[in-house]
């Protein structure tokens, strides 16, 4: 004779799991703040805004932020990549491990974000009516290149999504 058990978890992710994981991205752009001078406290508000409305409405592929020397990455940039866990439990980390004292010189702040295949899927009505809820219009430009490599550092998750962040090292 055999038993078994089913254990059904139904999550459901709330605008409160998308802020959650949105301040730590906030307060990585802070210490990037603090040791670079960018970006300025309203684009950070805005950067938080957006990641908001995009992780919660499950559109987010992945966004970076940083600096670019001669259309590269260069260290410090910090990219996220949003996931669905499926069920699978994964670490929440804290925020920080920003590297101060980094070269810069002749570089500018800059982001990129790129949708996943959900947002893709929306009639363009759709797609404009969301748009409006942003705090800014992002327009289309090619993806900068990485001067080195992307290592993957830190998790931010609730609600069973995450963000997978992974900084910009030199080779």
């Amino acid at each position: 004779m055999s038993t078994s058990y089913t254990l059904t978890e139904v999550l459901t992710f709330t605008l409160t799991h998308a802020k959650h994981m949105a301040a730590k991205v906030a307060t990585d752009l802070k210490r990037m703040q603090r040791f670079y001078g960018y970006p300025s406290d309203s684009n950070i508000a805005s950067y938080e805004a957006e990641v908001i409305e995009l992780v919660k409405a499950g559109y987010l592929e992945q966004v970076t932020y940083g600096f670019k020397r001669n259309g590269q990455w260069i260290e410090p940039t910090l990219r996220y990549e949003a996931k669905d866990l499926y069920g699978v439990t994964t670490s929440d980390d804290d925020p920080g491990k920003v590297r101060p004292g980094l070269d810069i010189s002749n570089a500018t702040f800059y982001t990129y974000l790129t949708r996943n295949s959900t947002w893709h899927a929306l009639s363009p009505e759709e797609q404009a009516a969301f748009e409006k809820r942003l705090p800014f219009t992002r327009t289309g430009a090619p993806e900068p290149t990485v001067n080195g490599i992307m290592t993957r550092d830190l998790t931010y998750s609730s609600g069973g999504r995450s963000l997978n962040r992974s900084s910009v090292r030199s080779y």
